[in-house]
């Protein structure tokens, strides 16, 4: 299942906890070469000397998804440094949940700025570099909330939609260039995604489901491995995945 990453250029966004961490640990270990990029400069400057340590190669660029500067920033640092970009995973991601009557403007605003605006930052950074290449592989991070709408998540979800149909409209457009895309879909995975959210009751509810059935951030690691593993003539568009026991 991990044939064809080796050597590969992988630049992460949202790396230095949870699913983007452990994708970063496994990809390395598999050969890849790896750019990681979030606002936390000290935490993936840390994981970027561990993977170095480990005999893996890997950089770290501090970046903020929602500037299109630090997007381009990052993906010029990657070619600076690796010579090319193979695969770029857009997983900034954030979760403040709460009922719309709420009122939770900010949040709202923020999530359209992470959760979209981020994406489409990432592709509009990488995009003419994957085109130049003929080659690439642009991975999403949505969640089962790209496909259904629970209490408390209507705004979460309306921006996981827009990337799941963000995803498909790119897919379609980009095959004159040879370039790949997956949307990958988590359910219950144990991040830190629950303490962005700021009422204390949806928190406390959805800290007791996701403690309960909630599984380890490697099992998204894996799911991008699949898809990036695959020979260049096929393109796994989507990817949904869940604790065995979610019934969500």
């Amino acid at each position: 299942m991990t044939d064809n990453i080796a050597g590969k250029v992988i630049v992460i966004t949202g790396a230095s906890s949870g699913m983007g961490a452990g994708a970063a640990r496994h990809l390395a270990h598999h050969g890849a070469s790896i750019v990681l990029a979030a606002r936390r400069a000290d935490r993936i400057a840390g994981l970027a000397a561990e993977v170095v340590g480990s005999g893996g190669k890997a950089i770290a660029v501090a970046t903020d998804v929602t500037q299109l500067d630090d997007m381009q920033r990052l993906a010029r640092a990657a070619i600076d440094t690796f010579g090319r970009i193979d695969v770029l995973v857009n997983n900034a991601g954030l979760m403040p949940l709460s009922p719309v009557e709420r009122l939770k403007v900010d949040e709202w605003n923020q999530m359209i700025d992470v959760n979209l605006r981020g994406v489409l930052h990432g592709v509009a950074a990488v995009l003419p570099i994957m085109k130049d290449q003929k080659s690439g592989h642009i991975i999403t991070t949505a969640s089962v909330a790209a496909y259904k709408v629970f209490p408390a998540s209507a705004v979460y979800s309306a921006t996981k939609f827009a990337v799941r149909g963000l995803s498909e409209g790119l897919r379609q457009e980009v095959k004159p260039y040879n370039i790949r895309t997956t949307l990958i879909s988590p359910g219950a995975v144990t991040t830190e995604l629950l303490d962005h959210i700021s009422e204390e009751d949806v928190q406390s509810a959805n800290q007791d489901y996701v403690g309960k059935i909630g599984i380890p951030a490697d099992s998204y690691a894996r799911m991008v491995a699949f898809a990036v593993s695959q020979p260049e003539d096929v393109d796994v568009n989507e990817i949904v995945f869940r604790p065995t026991a979610q019934e969500l």
